[in-house]
């Protein structure tokens, strides 16, 4: 510690022994630094300020069916980008500006001294913007903030604009190919029902609920059967126990009456029967041409049995009956013959049911992959429909949105303070700079009074001649001051300090006289 102390007092003594040579370096430097200061060309502000009105009364009224873009963060990144090299491009040339630059590398420094100069501050969430720029010439710093002013209105709008526009056709684009996709998954799922329709059915109920009603149709069709043959029975019993009886020959009943009713009745019977059956099945069904095949039957029965009673007799006139049948046997006869119609209707039903029940049952093993495939066509089929719907109901919100936009806009630009430029300048800070110019004047000539001390030593005192020599010190002699020394000495000091303070007065003066003249930050 003691040896640090040692080296700094030494030096210290070295700087004030050369004092002069740092007083001339001083002023030197004072002046250039004055100079430089003065030198500097002054350099005007213009601002202005724009307020961004983000509340529309539509807003909540179209909740939910448009889309609410965040406006704010969409400002704020525009305030971020205002600056971007594209804009400043473009406020060269609406300001002219391209035409002062003679080269490539002139329009770089240009936009690289935009960008450092421009400045966009924000007032808290007020949405309040400030836009400043300083030039050396106050009317281009007054074109550049009105021209930055018309971009970030432009900017915006255009950006909204755009924005809705591309969204829209990246819509239309995906609802071109979803419905595509809806189209072929619908083909796909149609064709596969159709191919398997006697698998799956028609009315959609899977395989197995299918199974179940069909074997409870074909057990009530069967005990339907065996009421009808049961009847049936019954009718042939309580026909065989009825006797004829024999009426006396007379003419025809009036009007035409049939030689053959019970036939007739039959025949009516059967015919309303086909009709039932025709409303059912088609005509190549086992039912309707068993059917047909015995209407057919029973008319050449009828026919050979008209022309049966209708032969004339051998003396020449024509064979009339000679009785009519007991109306209860009429009667009984009829019903047989609905009977029998509906025994063969009805088994003709049990024997379609039942085909039908065992080809279910043989089909059983394909049933499960049947229904795999199924559920899988129409899970891609509700995937293809959902997203083909929820594009749609997008494209209808896009639309909404962009005609809200058109309408009423997103954000209103007010501009509150028009672009304006400070009467003074106001840069650069002559003041701080001429402190800072005298303070490295001052750092200036310690540091050159330091060199030249270092270059041509001085001996101080016994140690530092101890350790510059290597050699004991044995003794020393003491400069006693007389008089007259000690009046040179206070001279020489006067005159220092006089030194110092010219230059402190000196700039004092200069600080008054720029201040007067208005030219002085």
């Amino acid at each position: 510690m003691d040896e640090l102390l040692a080296q700094l007092t030494s030096h210290l003594r070295g700087i004030w022994r050369r004092r002069w040579i740092g007083v001339a370096v001083a002023w030197l430097a004072a002046v250039i630094g004055a100079v430089v200061v003065m030198n500097i060309p002054d350099r005007y502000e213009s601002s202005a300020r724009v307020y961004v009105d983000t509340q529309s009364v539509l807003k909540p009224l179209l909740s939910g069916l448009a889309v609410q873009p965040d406006i704010d963060q969409q400002l704020t990144i525009l305030s971020r980008t205002l600056v971007s090299r594209p804009n400043v491009e473009r406020l060269i040339r609406m300001t002219d500006m391209d035409l002062q630059a003679k080269s490539s590398s002139d329009k770089e420094g240009m936009i690289d001294r935009i960008q450092r100069t421009v400045k966009i501050s924000t007032v808290g969430r007020d949405n309040l913007y400030t836009i400043g720029y300083q030039d050396s010439d106050p009317g281009q710093a007054k074109r550049v903030v009105q021209s930055l002013l018309s971009i970030f209105v432009e900017s915006s709008l255009g950006s909204k604009r755009k924005d809705a526009d591309t969204a829209r056709r990246f819509i239309e684009e995906q609802i071109k190919q979803y419905e595509k996709r809806l189209e072929e998954a619908e083909n796909r799922l149609k064709e596969f029902r159709l191919k398997n329709l006697t698998l799956l059915g028609a009315d959609g109920r899977d395989y197995f609920a299918r199974m179940s009603s069909l074997a409870e149709a074909v057990n009530a069709a069967r005990l339907e059967l065996r009421a009808a043959e049961q009847s049936r029975d019954a009718l042939k019993k309580e026909l065989a126990g009825e006797e004829p009886v024999f009426l006396p020959e007379g003419p025809a009943a009036p009007g035409g009456a049939s030689l053959v009713p019970e036939l007739d009745s039959r025949i009516e019977t059967q015919k309303k029967n086909l009709d039932e059956l025709l409303r059912r099945y088609t005509d190549q069904h086992p039912d309707v041409i068993q059917s047909r095949r015995l209407i057919q039957q029973l008319e050449e029965e009828r026919k050979q049995e008209i022309a049966a009673r209708t032969k004339p007799s051998p003396d020449g006139a024509s064979k009339r009956p000679s009785f009519q049948g007991n109306p209860v046997l009429q009667q009984l006869k009829i019903s047989l013959a609905e009977a029998e119609a509906n025994v063969a209707s009805l088994r003709a039903r049990v024997a379609e049911l039942e085909v039908r029940h065992n080809q279910l049952r043989a089909a059983a093993r394909m049933q499960p992959e049947l229904e795999a495939e199924l559920a899988q066509l129409n899970r891609d089929y509700d995937i293809q429909k959902k997203q083909y719907e929820s594009l749609v109901t997008r494209r209808e919100s896009a639309a909404i949105s962009g005609d809200m936009d058109a309408t009423a806009g997103v954000a209103d630009f007010r501009v509150i303070d028009p672009p304006t430029v400070s009467q003074r300048p106001v840069a650069p800070n002559r003041l701080l700079l001429s402190l800072v110019a005298l303070a490295g004047a001052l750092a200036a000539g310690v540091f050159a009074s330091l060199v030249v001390s270092q270059i041509f030593p001085t001996v101080h005192d016994a140690r530092s001649l101890r350790t510059i020599a290597e050699r004991p010190v044995l003794g020393a002699v003491t400069l006693l001051m007389n008089q007259r020394s000690t009046r040179a000495r206070r001279r020489r000091h006067l005159a220092f300090a006089g030194a110092l303070g010219g230059l402190f007065a000196a700039y004092g003066a200069a600080i008054v006289l720029l201040t007067t003249v208005g030219r002085l930050i």
